[in-house]
């Protein structure tokens, strides 16, 4: 089974605050991390360090940004297929750390807003049924639509993380078989939290819900069960990317294993979140490759 993880690079910037910026301040801040991100590439980063074949689709500009996202992706055990785009820059995200780990990012969306189903499709023709299809929120409506139709006509399998929030979302529910979401994005999407979000989505026609909770672990639903994972325990360095952890490793718990989403694979989601927030930077702060095969073959 392959993964294809449909979504955006960025080059991510990080800056230590003591606060976050109010209107009209000017604040002191120090240099942090230089890294490369994006929610699409950091799902597709850690599901092939988890031994997963990937296959990256994500756009970029036609600058210097580009060719440094090329490089550093060469050091990655993934297929990247770059969409270059005429006359757009590679997008950005300047991430501000405040002193507890907790973060605020700004990202550019312009590439990831300019990508089309179109740029995708020959990306997709090598994909089998059962190959798993995964997005997020920052490409546009129509193009994230209509890579979901052809990925379920192609008869792979959706998975869906609703970040960063659209107002489109609610649009997308029936082309979704699984969907992975923090505490926020749940009551911003169905009015609610915990399982009665849970509840709520699966009403929708998602197979699986995978409910993230911070601190105090997760919950996966679906039709037969809710299920509660506790957090496994850490000190909170710099929480950036850690959603796209332990997404992508939930994920790839249950491929290697040839299941669906079950206790065991949010256990070592938990547990390799764990060590993503426990570490400065983006993607020098997820699990290495060692790291996740130790991981993984625990039971």
């Amino acid at each position: 089974m392959r993964a294809y993880v449909i979504g955006n690079v960025t080059i991510d910037e990080t800056i230590a605050v003591d606060a976050l910026p109010t209107s009209g301040a000017s604040i002191l801040g120090e240099i942090g991390a230089h890294d490369l991100g994006g929610k699409g590439t950091n799902q597709a980063v850690v599901m092939a360090r988890c031994g997963v074949q990937t296959t990256l689709v994500a756009p970029v500009g036609n600058d210097v940004r580009a060719a440094a996202i090329r490089e550093r992706l060469l050091d990655e055990p993934l297929i990247a297929e770059l969409v270059e785009l005429e006359g757009k820059s590679s997008d950005v995200s300047i991430i501000f750390r405040l002193p507890d780990g907790e973060n605020a990012i700004v990202t550019t969306t312009g590439s990831a807003q300019s990508l089309t189903s179109s740029d995708v499709a020959s990306k997709l023709q090598a994909a089998e049924p059962d190959d798993l299809a995964i997005l997020q929120g920052n490409l546009s409506h129509r193009a994230t639509r209509e890579i979901l139709e052809r990925a379920k006509a192609l008869q792979m399998v959706t998975a869906f993380n609703p970040s960063p929030l659209r107002p489109y979302f609610a649009d997308l529910w029936g082309l979704i078989d699984v969907v992975c979401l923090n505490q926020g994005e749940a009551l911003a999407l169905t009015g609610t939290t915990g399982e009665a979000a849970a509840e709520y989505l699966l009403q929708q026609g998602l197979r699986e819900v995978v409910l993230t909770l911070g601190n105090k672990g997760a919950i996966l639903a679906n039709e037969q069960a809710m299920i509660t994972v506790p957090a496994h325990p850490s000190v909170v360095v710099d929480t950036t990317g850690a959603g796209d952890t332990f997404m992508s490793v939930a994920l790839a718990s249950s491929v290697k294993r040839n299941c669906r989403l079950d206790r065991l694979a949010i256990e070592h989601a938990v547990k390799a979140a764990a060590i993503t927030v426990s570490r400065k930077g983006t993607q020098s702060a997820f699990p290495t490759s060692q790291e996740l095969e130790i991981l993984l073959a625990s039971r």
